[in-house]
């Protein structure tokens, strides 16, 4: 079989890191190939069509000696997540084993459930969600493959994001910057004065590629690059706010009114058992990542300020 050293797959291309990344890897000059249902991908990479339940499919997409990104997004929803994850980490192990293909997972951070304090690499795995323990099945799942010496792999965390890119699954963008930019107050989940890390979608994407090209960084965990100090998602709502050029309204939406709201949206159900995100300080903590790369993460009056751009080019568009 003919070896694709040097070669990029995405797999899930579609998504609001897939995207990002892509134009990354393409800026770089790298060979890119994108993977995704829709088969869709920008000018410049060969785009192909994939179920990542599939394994033939999979294994049809991997190419020899490729370094392969699993960026793969599913409903929200814990049956989908219970049903499906484990079959795709297996699916993706199994292809990546059979071409010697590297295997660079992007992961949440649902496995360590409430933590004290800042989330690090050390931090343990104790979830406290049932999306958290499929977190921490697939991921557990991965790293044991790669301590036996099957497949070449790492896991790139982050916290959640926002972002270009990002407008239809970042809950910061939609609840905040998108409700400010149509008039109506932003909408607060439970709490606006805990400390919340969300990391932007860009320094995911330029992030990503340095740590694939690392021979060291395999058979580890990395938190990828986040702005500190946490900010309130109060304090959030007004930077969003005064680039807008908006008062910074907001309303709170407690606890009680998302477990009603829970039995009509499958939404709102199921980020129910997530509210201790948002409850308590959720503060992510990437200094191995920047130490080891050198890399300066966006501080967010700049990664809002490019969020409210991409909002307005992408409403004009």
């Amino acid at each position: 079989m003919e070896k694709h050293e040097g070669l990029h797959v995405i797999l899930g291309a579609g998504g609001a890191i897939g995207a990002p990344l892509a134009a990354e890897l393409l800026a770089r000059r790298a060979k890119l190939r994108t993977v995704s249902r829709s088969g869709r991908g920008p000018a410049g990479a060969e785009a192909l069509r994939a179920d990542l339940m599939q394994r033939d499919e999979v294994l049809g997409a991997v190419a020899e000696g490729s370094t392969v990104y699993l960026l793969a997004g599913l409903p929200y929803d814990r049956r989908v997540w219970r049903a499906q994850w484990p079959v795709i980490m297996d699916n993706a192990i199994a292809a990546c084993a059979a071409r010697g293909a590297r295997l660079v997972f992007f992961d949440n951070v649902y496995m360590y459930g409430r933590v004290e304090g800042p989330m690090t690499e050390a931090t343990p795995v104790r979830p406290s969600s049932e999306k958290g323990k499929v977190r921490a099945a697939i991921a557990m799942t991965l790293l044991e493959a790669a301590a036996a010496g099957r497949v070449r792999a790492l896991i790139a965390r982050a916290a959640d994001f926002y972002g270009p890119h990002a407008e239809k699954t970042s809950v910061p963008s939609l609840l905040i910057l998108q409700r400010l930019a149509a008039g109506k107050p932003a909408r607060l989940l439970v709490n606006a004065d805990a400390r919340h890390s969300y990391t932007y979608t860009l320094d995911c994407a330029s992030a990503l590629y340095p740590l694939a090209e690392a021979d060291d960084a395999y058979g580890q965990v990395w938190h990828l690059p986040t702005a500190r100090p946490a900010l309130t998602s109060r304090e959030f709502v007004e930077i969003v706010a005064r680039e807008l050029g908006v008062p910074p309204r907001l309303s709170v939406s407690p606890r009680w009114a998302m477990r009603a709201g829970g039995l009509f949206n499958v939404l709102l159900r199921e980020g129910g058992e997530m509210l201790y995100q948002n409850e308590h300080d959720y503060v992510f903590d990437s200094s191995k990542f920047e130490r080891r790369f050198a890399f300066t993460p966006t501080p967010y009056d700049r990664g809002i300020r490019e969020s409210v751009r991409s909002l307005r080019e992408g409403a004009l568009r």
